[in-house]
């Protein structure tokens, strides 16, 4: 039986890099989780199906939980944990926040990464574009008026010069 190597594999994460060895089926959850100690990207369904794992990679939202690490090599990630900066939080974190689209928090990263490219993208969306654009994000507490609603004023803060 042939060996599987380990790979060394590079990676940006919230804008610092990193050098990992790891093996080929390494998902990236598991490298931002259990290599990088970035535990706020959660892993809730393992299979790609609800969106509690999304991060941005190249700002493009990509389910990491089914996401193979050796394929995001060299590439830009985004986590929750890079979202706000020195300056406070991130309009969408703040509009989240603001709106009680908080419940039990367990896919709120996801969501906010969703909204945040959702936004870089079309900057003035409407709620049904809102709707559409998060279909594939998953919450088990609300009704999702309130994310709704967050993502919408964050549209609106954002455009008022709020980054």
């Amino acid at each position: 039986m042939k060996k599987i190597e380990k790979e060394t594999v590079n990676f940006i994460v919230n804008g610092r890099k990193y050098q990992l060895t790891i093996e080929p089926w390494v998902t990236l959850a598991e490298v931002l989780r259990d290599y990088l100690d970035l535990t706020g990207t959660k892993v809730s369904c393992g299979v790609g199906e609800c969106g509690s794992c999304t991060v941005l990679v190249e700002g493009k939202p990509i389910l990491s939980c089914s996401t193979l690490a050796i394929t995001v090599r060299d590439k830009s990630i985004l986590t929750i944990e890079g979202l706000a900066t020195k300056d406070g939080l991130h309009p969408v974190q703040k509009a989240f926040i603001d709106c009680g689209a908080i419940q039990c928090g367990f896919c709120t990263p996801g969501m906010i990464l969703t909204s945040k490219a959702l936004l870089d993208e079309n900057p003035h969306p409407t709620r049904e574009e809102v709707k559409e654009f998060l279909a594939g994000n998953l919450c088990r507490c609300t009704g999702y008026v309130k994310i709704i609603d967050a993502v919408v004023a964050a549209a609106g803060a954002m455009s008022r010069g709020g980054k």
